[in-house]
């Protein structure tokens, strides 16, 4: 099937396993029935991950916090949605709100596209990024700071976002995304941007988006080898497929595995490429 555009889902797919990535969005195969725990207990959890961003859209979106909180029907769905109420708290006044916003932009032959939690302006004139997770371990700010998804965020603002600036494109000094986790509400992990970084990752998305064009035109799986690293696999909903395994995902994750394993069940709702 031909590949129209990118997300920062597909991004980091082809960059942990292009073999994932053909499997996802080129063939698009559905990954494996999940057999057995913990694969049921993760699905579950990121089910509520689903519930709570819905709560926090409708919470912005202007419902009372007594309504939404109605649906916050399990244990950990009343934890998060508690410390949102409580702990949760923008920097100064937002001039405006955005929750659910989808942004896109050109990118070589393709489209880069992008659904953020929110997006809000400042009365100084900067703009933040949010996004809302759900992790039972806080990954390292290091390890987020090389996702895909806080490089293809920033970056796509300063594209696509002079919507919400008068019709100006925002400045990469402008421009900060915050990760705020749910289950860690007083650790929220910061990334200022500049111009430096955003030409970076500009380079960044361009070499990858023709790395995947030329590997799709061989037509041929030679295109997009198998991760060597098998510690990967053990989170990956497609391993079966690649003799690597037959149940889907495992216990004990490290919070870095939970961030991968987000991303597989992240797909599903996110962006149809």
């Amino acid at each position: 099937m031909p590949l129209t555009s990118l997300s920062q889902a597909s991004l980091q797919d082809y960059s942990e396993c292009p073999r994932r990535f053909q499997l996802r969005y080129l063939e698009r195969l559905i990954y494996p029935a999940v057999e057995a725990e913990p694969a049921l207990e993760n699905e579950k959890h990121q089910q509520e991950g689903e519930t709570f961003h819905r709560l926090v859209q409708q919470h912005l979106l202007g419902l009372p916090a007594e309504q939404v909180g109605r649906q916050a029907v399990s244990e950990n769905l009343q934890r998060w949605w508690g410390n949102y109420l409580h702990q949760f708290h923008f920097p100064q006044t937002p001039g405006a709100l955005y929750p659910e916003l989808s942004l896109s932009a050109p990118l070589a032959s393709l489209r880069l596209l992008a659904k953020y939690d929110l997006i809000t302006t400042q009365p100084d004139g900067n703009v933040l990024i949010y996004d809302w997770k759900t992790y039972r371990k806080r990954p390292r700010n290091e390890f987020l700071a090389a996702r895909w998804q806080t490089r293809v965020y920033r970056a796509l603002l300063v594209q696509a976002g002079k919507q919400l600036n008068n019709g100006q494109p925002f400045q990469p000094e402008q421009i900060e995304m915050i990760y705020w986790f749910a289950d860690f509400p007083d650790q929220p992990a910061h990334f200022p941007y500049d111009r430096a970084l955003y030409q970076r990752d500009q380079d960044m998305l361009q070499t990858q988006a023709d790395a995947i064009l030329h590997s799709a035109a061989l037509e041929s799986t030679s295109g997009f080898p198998q991760t060597s690293d098998t510690e990967k696999c053990a989170w990956c909903l497609y391993r079966s497929y690649c003799a690597r395994g037959i149940q889907a995902g495992g216990g004990g994750e490290p919070a870095e595995a939970e961030a991968s394993l987000e991303l597989n069940f992240e797909q599903i709702g996110e962006i149809e490429l």
